[in-house]
């Protein structure tokens, strides 16, 4: 049973940034294409505007970033974004290391000072798959959190899912955010989610294309012993897919550690 809970929700964000291109129709996969190899002032702007997007959550996944190549003027994205939000916290996973071409990979923003970080390399016919996992709080009662950007390929994703679950097996109380590039039907008849005690969210939150959402991809799990306050969708275009966002209670125990261990460190 959860205990009671007198903090503040846990705001969680995961968004798919697309290395801000910021893509707003079809046709601007074929005319900003170059943006995927060359430096543009429209995605500094856009990380400027996804900096202010997340400012006001605490814990932030986000996928297909890059850590600093030509086609971000060798800036680290997931640094430029925490500093515009004004959040000390920042982590990064290169998951495809195409030297001055591409610094591609995951990315986590949080409020809290975690501690311990991981970087897992996932399984898949095509390699550059990732798990970046932080916790939160105490060893002996931790919040875990686990950022990733699962395969295209059913097959693929069902390895993933699986080494994923294996990751957190010992973790009472996790949170996997990510896009899933599948539907929400999927995440919940695949078999080592419905071993594992992590709850998919079972109503449509519709994130792609972002300029007229019909699929739902991008999601946000949780343990059972995190209480669901609200999910949604926030309406705003700043890449191919639309942020999704959860607001979830902590158990106390858990929420005073995550912000007495921060402040003292």
């Amino acid at each position: 049973m959860t205990e009671p809970q007198s903090h503040a929700p846990l705001r969680v964000l995961s968004f798919n940034m697309q290395v801000g291109i910021g893509t707003r129709r079809y046709r601007e996969y074929l005319t900003r294409g170059w943006r995927h190899l060359l430096p543009s002032q429209g995605v500094r702007d856009n990380l400027d505007k996804i900096g202010r997007l997340i400012a006001d959550y605490d814990i932030i996944g986000l996928q297909e970033i890059d850590a600093g190549s030509r086609r971000s003027r060798y800036q680290n994205q997931i640094e430029a974004v925490a500093h515009e939000a004004g959040l000390t916290y920042w982590y990064v996973q290169v998951n495809r290391d195409l030297g001055k071409v591409a610094q591609h990979g995951l990315g986590l923003i949080s409020r809290y000072k975690p501690f311990n970080v991981e970087e897992h390399k996932l399984p898949g016919r095509v390699p550059g798959r990732g798990a970046l996992i932080a916790r939160f709080g105490r060893p002996a009662n931790a919040l875990t959190v686990v950022v990733t950007h699962l395969s295209l390929g059913a097959a693929s994703r069902a390895q993933q899912l699986a080494a994923i679950c294996e990751l957190v097996a010992d973790d009472d109380h996790v949170i996997v955010m990510g896009d899933t590039n599948c539907t929400t039907a999927e995440l919940i008849a695949d078999p080592a989610l419905a071993d594992s005690d992590l709850r998919v969210y079972d109503r449509l939150l519709a994130t792609f294309p972002a300029w007229r959402p019909r699929r739902g991809i991008d999601h946000i799990l949780r343990s059972a012993t995190l209480e669901l306050i609200e999910a949604r969708v926030i309406d705003i275009v700043l890449s191919d897919h639309r942020p999704v966002a959860m607001d979830l209670a902590l158990p106390d125990p858990i929420a005073a550690d995550i912000g007495r261990l921060s402040a003292s460190g």
